[in-house]
């Protein structure tokens, strides 16, 4: 498969220093790549564990090396600072090639591709909860939450509480058309704060099992979502996953292809010579 890469802006690389990065920690488009990302996968959306914690949805990220889209499960995370809330990354077709927005932490939701995410991400701002008094309030409407562990939270069912009425993972054409409103447009220019490394060591972890790359998954993949980073793998009917026995499945297809590029030296080892003229 022909492959299209373009890095921009490469920033924290020498804070992130994981052993294969990504690039999606960056401002602006920050890998792209020539084929659509998959249709947005359905899924359950596990329990908030902690009071605190906030929705980041599950994306399709890229990986280089694979030339591959691997699924980087929805989860509930912490946010850097209280007040702040996530705008999530999305993939925008633009030029002939999907470039990768990279999500952002910043006092107000900005654009993310129109992109129809679920759980208060239908599109345009976010209608899963607020911050109130360094507290964050809860929408029960659209976010799943344990109610005898979690108090602060509210009920608001105005907002778009169908978590994919379109599941097109893209914005431009052929996708999502959508445009920055001036709102987003303000959120855009505000002070923003980058994924924490909780987040970017997610995305670490699902690039490493091989069962969230889309050619093996079709699209559908067994881990949709987590409670938390390290924490259960969901399925996207809300069952625990085996994450175990995903990453056997992993190790094994490792061994295969090692197996299998072994082989292949030997072989081009063992042909004869040509002969010269």
């Amino acid at each position: 498969m022909k492959k299209t890469t373009k890095v921009f802006l490469f920033m924290l690389a020498a804070v992130f220093a994981a052993p294969k990065l990504h690039a999606q920690i960056s401002v602006g488009i920050s890998i792209s790549a020539n084929i659509a990302p998959p249709a947005l996968p359905v899924y359950v959306q596990p329990a908030c564990p902690t009071d605190g914690y906030l929705w980041q949805p599950g994306y399709w990220a890229w990986d280089n090396d694979a030339e591959d889209y691997f699924w980087v499960p929805g989860v509930w995370v912490a946010p850097p600072n209280p007040g702040l809330l996530w705008t999530p990354s999305y993939w925008g077709f633009e030029g002939g090639i999907y470039g990768f927005h990279a999500g952002y932490w910043g006092p107000h939701v900005g654009f993310y591709g129109g992109i129809n995410y679920g759980f208060g991400y239908g599109g345009v701002g976010f209608g899963g909860g607020m911050w109130e008094g360094g507290h964050f309030r809860y929408n029960t409407a659209v976010l799943n939450v344990n109610r005898t562990v979690i108090h602060n939270t509210y009920v608001d069912r105005t907002v778009i509480v169908n978590n994919r009425v379109n599941r097109t993972s893209f914005n431009g054409p052929g996708g999502v058309n959508a445009k920055p409103r001036p709102e987003d447009m303000a959120a855009m220019k505000e002070q923003h704060v980058p994924a924490t490394a909780n987040q970017m060591q997610h995305e670490q972890h699902a690039s490493q099992n091989k069962n969230q790359f889309a050619s093996v998954n079709r699209g559908r993949p067994a881990a949709a979502a987590m409670n938390k980073v390290g924490g259960t793998h969901f399925n996207p009917q809300g069952q625990k996953a085996p994450a175990r026995a995903n990453q056997n499945n992993f190790n094994k297809q490792q061994k295969q292809q090692q197996r299998t590029q072994l082989r292949q030296q030997r072989q081009q080892q063992a042909k004869p010579e040509g002969k010269r003229p």
